[in-house]
C-alpha cells in the first residue's frame, strides 16, 4: 500500500552517502502506486524528485519537496527471430538486468556491466561504456505522464538520444516517470572488444574467442580495478562527462599536448578522456578534507567519510577550473546537482 513518509533521511538512497533529508518520501512498486500518488493532495503541492538507485545525484542541501523512489521490478522476454525483446521494470538494478541477459545468452548489454543505477534511469542518461551506449540496444520505454496520469510508450526516434542525453533530460524533463524499458537484444552476439582494456584483459585470461559472459566478466574486472564500491566508499561513478570537441578545438589541444588521450566520434568530432585530463592536472588520488578523487580513477569523486554535498561540489569546481586552465577545455558534470 502506498505510503507518503515525512522528514526522511536520504543517506541510504544516494550512492554518495550524503546525509540530507526529504520533506516527503514515497517508494513506488507499480504503475498503480504512481497513479495513487498523483491523486494525493501532498503530491499536488510539492516539487518532485524521482530517483532510482540514487547513483547519479549529489545533494548539497535538504530536499524541500517529495522524493519518489522507483522500485518497480520484473523482467520478461519475447523472441523475435534471432532477436529478443527484453522488458524490465524501471526499479530493476541495472547490473542485475545485465546479468539476467548474459545468463540467458541475450547479447548487447554485456559491455555495460557494473554500471551503477537502475533500468529506469538508463534511457534518461543514455548510459554508455566500453564502446556501447544504451541507444544501441533500446527498443522503447513506458512512461507515466505526470500531467494526465496516463502511460505513454516512447520509441527510439522519440527519445532524441545524444551523448549522455535524451528527451527526458531536455524538453520533457520533469514531465514523465519511466516505468519500464524494452531492449532489442540478440541470440547471435556481435562481440565488441575494441574499446578500452577489454582485449588486454581477455588476452590475460587466455581467451581468444570470447562469449558475452567473457566480455561481461572482463568489463566487470576492469571496472572493479578502477572504480570504488559505493557500499564501502560514497561515490556516483564517473562525475564528469568525457568532453566532445570539434576538430579545430582538438588541433589546438593536441598542438600543446601531443599525447592527449582521444577517440573519434560518429559525428566526426573528438572525444577526450576526462579522467586523463584530470590526472594530468595532478588531481588523481588527491584528498581535500572528507572528499577527493579516487586513487585508481581521477574521473570519480568520492566521499571519504562525512563530506557534505557542498564540499564535493566545491572540489569539483576546482577540478573544472584546473582543466580549463591547462587544456582550454571545460568539463561538464555528469552527476545531477541538487
Amino acid at each position: 500500500m502506498l505510503q507518503i513518509q515525512e522528514n526522511i533521511s536520504l543517506k541510504p538512497y544516494n550512492s554518495f552517502g550524503i546525509d540530507v533529508k526529504a520533506s516527503y518520501f514515497a517508494e513506488i512498486f507499480s504503475e498503480a502506486d504512481l497513479k495513487s500518488l498523483f491523486e494525493d493532495d501532498v503530491t499536488k503541492s510539492q516539487k518532485l524528485l524521482v530517483i532510482g538507485g540514487g547513483s547519479n545525484v549529489l545533494f548539497t542541501k535538504d530536499y524541500e519537496g517529495l522524493v519518489i523512489k522507483i522500485s518497480i521490478k520484473g523482467t520478461e522476454s519475447i523472441a523475435d527471430g534471432e532477436q529478443i525483446l527484453v522488458t524490465a521494470g524501471a526499479g530493476e538494478v541495472w547490473n542485475d538486468f545485465v546479468n539476467y541477459c548474459v545468463e540467458h545468452n541475450f547479447a548487447g548489454v554485456e559491455n555495460l556491466s557494473l554500471i551503477p543505477g537502475t533500468v529506469g534511469a538508463s534511457p534518461i542518461q543514455n548510459i554508455g561504456a566500453y564502446g556501447i551506449e544504451l541507444k544501441d540496444v533500446f527498443e522503447s520505454c513506458a512512461a507515466f505522464e505526470i500531467k494526465t496520469g496516463q502511460i505513454k510508450t516512447f520509441n527510439f526516434n522519440e527519445c532524441h538520444f545524444g551523448y549522455r542525453e535524451s528527451i527526458f533530460k531536455g524538453e520533457l524533463k520533469g514531465q514523465y516517470i519511466i516505468t519500464s524499458v524494452t531492449f532489442r537484444l540478440s541470440t547471435q552476439p556481435a562481440i565488441n572488444t575494441s574499446y578500452g582494456a577489454i582485449e588486454t584483459e581477455l588476452q590475460r585470461r587466455g581467451i581468444e574467442k570470447p562469449t558475452i559472459a567473457d566480455v561481461s566478466a572482463a568489463v566487470s574486472h576492469i571496472r572493479v580495478s578502477k572504480l570504488p564500491d559505493p557500499s564501502t566508499i560514497g561515490n556516483a561513478g564517473s562525475f564528469f562527462k568525457n568532453p566532445v570537441i570539434d576538430k579545430h578545438e582538438f588541433a589546438e589541444v593536441v598542438a600543446k599536448h601531443p599525447d592527449v588521450v582521444h577517440y573519434p566520434t560518429a559525428d566526426h568530432k573528438i572525444k577526450l578522456a576526462a579522467g586523463w585530463l584530470i590526472e594530468q592536472c595532478g588531481w588523481k588520488g588527491k584528498i581535500v578534507g572528507q572528499t577527493g578523487t579516487w586513487k585508481n580513477q581521477a574521473l570519480v569523486l568520492v566521499n571519504h567519510g562525512d563530506a557534505t554535498g557542498t564540499e564535493v561540489f566545491n572540489f569539483s569546481e576546482q577540478i573544472i577550473d584546473s582543466v580549463k586552465s591547462s587544456f582550454g577545455v571545460t568539463l561538464e558534470r555528469e552527476v545531477n546537482i541538487l
